[in-house]
């Protein structure tokens, strides 16, 4: 049985307001792992395993504190099947399903715009190192700190 929501809560959330479960919302979102999460379930249930598998990088930890939260927020369901071995799985929820479609939007952008991304990272560390202000990285900003952009 759902449990009701507060009914003197607000209808809408404001992340910019640090009681706001929204602002929690945001914080677990905005993990290094919780996106990539989203979006191999966006491509339908996965095992634990699987999902390890297919995220480089992030450990059993992490993988397993980042479900946790995710589940906590309502964005997937884990799903446990009484045979043994342990038969686990993670799938979205229908709020999930939504947000992951925003998430895969904003992975989306970075992926298009990695080497403008990596050119300003290159362009801002090269003006740190000479004390200087960094500058936006397009080639007359890179000529100014002494970096070739590729």
């Amino acid at each position: 049985m759902p449990i009701p929501s507060d009914p003197t809560l607000p209808a809408v959330g404001n992340c910019d307001l640090v009681a706001c479960t929204s602002r929690d919302v945001l914080a677990n979102l905005a993990t290094k792992w919780a996106p990539l999460i989203l979006r191999q379930l966006a491509q339908g249930e996965r095992r634990y395993s699987e999902l390890r598998g297919a995220i480089g990088g992030v450990s059993e930890k992490m993988l397993a504190q980042t479900l946790r939260e995710l589940e906590r927020d309502g964005l997937i369901d884990r799903t446990s099947y009484p045979v043994i071995p342990p038969h686990v799985v993670y799938s979205l929820t229908p709020l999930g399903a939504e947000c992951a479609a925003h998430v895969a939007t904003l992975l989306g952008w970075i992926e298009y715009h990695v080497r403008d991304l990596r050119d300003a990272r290159l362009v801002y560390d090269a003006a740190q190192q000479r004390g200087k202000t960094a500058r936006p990285p397009d080639a007359r900003a890179a000529r100014r700190v002494g970096v070739a952009l590729p």
